[in-house]
C-alpha cells in the first residue's frame, strides 16, 4: 500500500465547512455504493448555485444525490459513473450522468496513470480504530488508488458500516485531511427478487456443470443467485469463492458451511471479493469475519489473478446475444443501462484457469410494451455496446439449453444459439441467419457447411 501523508493532522469539521472546500471546476470522488457521502453531499447541495462545472465521479449510486437534485437543469454539477445503478440510469436518461467505459479491474490503474485531477476525495468509512485505521467496510474497489492521488481527503464517518477484513481495506487517519462526524444512517440494502421459472431452469443447467473444488464468481441478478440456491442442496465439495461482487447467494452458501476454499491456490480457505451489496444478513455475515477478505479491484478482477485458482467458474447475466456469440450486457442500443463491470475480465480469467468455465446466461425472451421478443437476435440492436466478444464467449445458457461456443465456426454457433432460443423465434432466426450468410446453402443441421 502506498501511503498518502496529509499535510497536517486530520481536523474534525462540519459538513458545511467541508463543502466550503469545493471550488468551481473541481473534480470530487464519491466512491461507490454505501461509501458515498450523505452529510457532505447535502451541504454541497446548499451551495451548488454558487459553483460552476463541478464534476463528481462515482459508481453504483444507491441513494439520490442531494447535490444533483438541487441542480435539476445541470447548470452547476455533473455526474460521471464508472458503473450505472438505478439512480445513475435515471440521470443518464435525462442527460445528467455519463458513463466512463471501464474494465472494473483496471480502475485503480486508471487513477494512478490517467485520471487527473483528483481534487477532493469524500467517502464514508468507519471511525478510526485503536491503530488509527478507518475501515472501508465491504467496498474496497479502487479507493486506495484515488486516495494516493488526492489533493484533499475528507472522510465522513459511519459506525453502521460493517467492518470488513481485507488487504489495504481502509485509510489511516494520518492520510486524512478532514473528518466529518457521520449520522450513522443504516447501510442501504438491495432486495433479492424471487427467481423466475426461467431463472430456475437456467440455474439447473449451470449447477450440473459445477464440479468439486470449483472457485465461484457470481454476478448480480436472479439467475446467478438461483445457481447458488441449487448448489446449497447439491453434493458438491470444497467450493471456493473469488469474486467481484459478494451477493446474498454466495453468503448463504458460506453460512451453510459449503465454502471451504480448500482447493484454491490463492487465499485458500478465504472468501475473496471487492464489494458486497444485498440484505442485512449479508452485512452481518461480513461484519468482523476474518474468513471474508474484501480486496481491491486490481486483485479480484484481473484475469492473470483469476486464472491462478483452478476450476474458476464465472457466472454472469446478459441482456442480448447475437447469432455469432456477442453479448450485450450494459446497453440497449445507445441507451446505457449498467456497465462492463468485471464480466469480460472474469470470462477471460475463468477460461484461462485450469479446468475453468465461463457461463453467460439469459432468459430466452423479454416483454416490451406487451410484446414478447427474443433475447437471442440475428444482430445486436443498432448502437448497442458489446460487453463480451464472440471470441471470448464460452457457455451460453437459456432455459432451453446450454451450448459451448468455443472452437465453433460462425455457422455452427448460429445453429447452436438458434437451438436454445425460444421455440417461437427459431424459424425466424434461421431465416435471418440464411439471409446474413451465416447459414449458407448446403449446411446440415448442427453441422459444418458441406
Amino acid at each position: 500500500m502506498q501511503k498518502r501523508l496529509a499535510a497536517r493532522p486530520a481536523r474534525t469539521i462540519g459538513a458545511a465547512e467541508a463543502a466550503g472546500l469545493v471550488r468551481s471546476g473541481m473534480w470530487l470522488e464519491y466512491g461507490g455504493i454505501f461509501s458515498q457521502p450523505d452529510l457532505f453531499d447535502a451541504a454541497l447541495a446548499a451551495r451548488i448555485g454558487e459553483l460552476r462545472d463541478v464534476g463528481i465521479r462515482s459508481a453504483l449510486t444507491m441513494r439520490p444525490r442531494a447535490s444533483i437534485e438541487a441542480d435539476p437543469a445541470g447548470a452547476h454539477v455533473h455526474l460521471t459513473s464508472l458503473h450505472f445503478g438505478g439512480y445513475d440510469r435515471k440521470l443518464g436518461d435525462a442527460g445528467r450522468c455519463h458513463y466512463m467505459p471501464v474494465n472494473l479491474g483496471e480502475i485503480p490503474d486508471y487513477y494512478r496513470r490517467f485520471i487527473d485531477p483528483v481534487d477532493i476525495v469524500v467517502i464514508k468509512a468507519r471511525p478510526a480504530d485503536a491503530d488509527g485505521m478507518m475501515n472501508f467496510g465491504p467496498a474496497n474497489l479502487y479507493y486506495r488508488a484515488f486516495i494516493e492521488r488526492a489533493r484533499c481527503v475528507v472522510v465522513e464517518t459511519s459506525a453502521t458500516i460493517p467492518h470488513a477484513h481485507g488487504v489495504d481495506n481502509g485509510v489511516h487517519v494520518s492520510e486524512v485531511d478532514y473528518l466529518i462526524a457521520g449520522d450513522d444512517a443504516p447501510v442501504p440494502t438491495l432486495p433479492n427478487p424471487p427467481p423466475t421459472e426461467a431463472d430456475q431452469a437456467v440455474a439447473r443447467l449451470i449447477a450440473a456443470e459445477i464440479e468439486d473444488g470449483a472457485c465461484l464468481q457470481i454476478g448480480i441478478g436472479g439467475m446467478p443467485n438461483a445457481v447458488c440456491a441449487l448448489l446449497a442442496d447439491a453434493n458438491v465439495k470444497d467450493l471456493g469463492i473469488h469474486t467481484e461482487m459478494l451477493p446474498d447467494g454466495l453468503a448463504a452458501l458460506y453460512r451453510r458451511g459449503l465454502i471451504s476454499g480448500a482447493r484454491k491456490r490463492l487465499d485458500p480457505g478465504k472468501v475473496v471479493y471487492t464489494f458486497a451489496v444485498g440484505s442485512q444478513a449479508l452485512y452481518d455475515t461480513i461484519d468482523g469475519n476474518p474468513d471474508l477478505l474484501c480486496n481491491a479491484l486490481d486483485y479480484t478482477n484481473m484475469p492473470h489473478v483469476i486464472m491462478q485458482n483452478p476450476k474458476a467458474v464465472a457466472i454472469n447475466s446478459t441482456t442480448q446475444v447475437d447469432l455469432t456469440g456477442q453479448a450485450a450486457s450494459e446497453a440497449d442500443g445507445p441507451r446505457h443501462i449498467s456497465g462492463t463491470g468485471g464480466q469480460a475480465q472474469f470470462v477471460r480469467g475463468a477460461y484461462a484457469s485450469d479446468g475453468g468455465k465461463s457461463f453467460i446466461c439469459l432468459p430466452s425472451t423479454y416483454d416490451k410494451r406487451g410484446q414478447r421478443r427474443s433475447r437471442i437476435v440475428p444482430q445486436l440492436t443498432p448502437g448497442t455496446t458489446v460487453t463480451t466478444t464472440r471470441a471470448d464467449m464460452m457457455y451460453v445458457v437459456t432455459e432451453y439449453g446450454l451450448v459451448n461456443l468455443k472452437g465453433k465456426s460462425a455457422p455452427e454457433r448460429a445453429r447452436l444459439l438458434i437451438g436454445i432460443a425460444h421455440p417461437e423465434f427459431r424459424e425466424e432466426l434461421e431465416r435471418a441467419a440464411h439471409g446474413m450468410g451465416l447459414l449458407p446453402r448446403g449446411i446440415a443441421p448442427g453441422g459444418p457447411p458441406s
